[in-house]
């Protein structure tokens, strides 16, 4: 019997979309709930400040209850070693209202007690609004690998903490599919899915464009997806993270969002 699996849509995948119409083009997509950056990855990036945007704010609980389309997580919450966790409290907050589940995390500390330390009180920041914190492993960051992101996630100890795996980032990290057999199930929460070539950039500016700005859909590129897909719960969520700058500019980011949903389950049905 075929496993019907839930997709989301990532911010990322149409990063012009602000919250209310990404969660039009999920609905339109047939996808059960989308993302929303909230914080920006670099000062001056796209994002959108629900917390401080009463307008959007209640345009994007509209969008929700008209399409039924539901928040998965929000973005980005960076560790870094002059973190003050609190300061995240109003993110937290304007998450809980939208009703969203997790929230995406990254580390940018080299001392690794203290990232873990920061980690553990971003999670029970995150918890009174029922949000998870999922660590993202990034080979560029202080938590490059899945080992790392394991380490750091079970010596936090936090019954909301979670692992996020990018099939991009655990290929370019050298992970290994062995290794999820590691992560306890109550640290999956969703994932997410992509494709790119196999080729690995030699530079970090190299790892950074291909994340952020051109991405395959799932089975166009050179990644060993099918081994991860069947190492993963198959009742796990995935986000569709798909950003393609070069075809945004002539193809609309809900036409993109539709394109990225169907090529997914167009893969999953052939793994199936």
């Amino acid at each position: 019997m075929s496993v019907v699996r839930q997709l989301l849509v990532s911010q990322l995948t149409a990063i012009e979309l602000p919250p209310p119409a990404l969660i039009v083009a999920a609905a339109e997509s047939e996808c059960a709930a989308a993302g929303i950056r909230m914080i920006p990855v670099v000062p001056g990036g796209a994002a959108y400040p629900l917390m401080g945007d009463a307008p959007l704010m209640r345009e994007t609980l509209r969008a929700i209850a008209d399409t039924g389309v539901t928040v998965s997580d929000l973005e980005i919450a960076i560790l870094t070693p002059i973190t003050d966790v609190a300061r995240f409290r109003p993110f937290l907050e304007a998450g809980g209202r939208i009703g969203a589940r997790h929230v995406l995390v990254t580390g940018y500390d080299p001392d690794e007690r203290r990232l873990t330390a920061t980690f553990a009180a971003l999670c029970d920041e995150a918890a009174p609004f029922g949000l998870t914190a999922d660590l993202e492993f990034l080979p560029w960051s202080n938590v490059p690998d899945l080992a790392a992101a394991i380490s750091i996630v079970g010596a936090a100890a936090r019954p909301n903490a979670g692992v996020l795996i990018d099939p991009l980032h655990f290929a370019r990290s050298d992970s290994r599919v062995e290794d999820v057999a590691r992560v306890p199930r109550d640290w999956l929460h969703y994932w997410q899915i992509c494709d790119a070539p196999r080729e690995r950039p030699d530079t970090v500016e190299g790892l950074l464009h291909a994340a952020r700005a051109e991405r395959l859909y799932p089975g166009e590129g050179g990644l060993d997806l099918v081994p991860l897909l069947r190492a993963m719960p198959s009742d796990l969520p995935i986000s569709v993270e798909i950003p393609k700058a070069e075809l945004a500019r002539t193809v609309p980011g809900r036409e993109r969002v539709r394109m990225a949903a169907d090529a997914t389950r167009a893969f999953l049905g052939r793994m199936a």
